[in-house]
């Protein structure tokens, strides 16, 4: 259940940054869950490597790996969050010039 709702916001981050930018919303929604998924397979991935070449018949629980591998699933949403936050600020937000009373109550 906390893992559902820890993707909910990740994906609701991704999501409202996407939409400030005027970028794909679901698109980046996905993508940044997609981020924590990766980092999470690679970071347990690379402590079962080192855990293994210490002790090749420890006996640690699928649990403890999950445990150890969120911080780097979240370390990966972090980064590619701000990285495209920076990246999209440089050229500013866009703006929708098709409106058609665009202007009109300006002073």
């Amino acid at each position: 259940m906390l893992g559902l709702l820890l993707l909910y916001f990740i994906g609701k981050s991704f999501y409202r940054l996407a939409e400030i930018y005027d970028k794909s919303k679901w698109t980046f929604a996905i993508m940044g869950i997609a981020a924590y998924y990766a980092g999470s397979f690679i970071g347990g991935l690379i402590v079962g490597i080192i855990v293994l070449s210490f002790d090749p018949y420890s006996e640690i629980s699928e649990l403890v790996y999950g445990l150890i591998a969120t911080p780097f699933g979240l370390l990966t949403w972090w980064g590619l969050y701000h990285f495209l936050k920076k990246n999209w600020s440089k050229k500013g937000v866009q703006t929708n010039h098709d409106v058609l009373d665009e202007g009109l109550f300006d002073d």
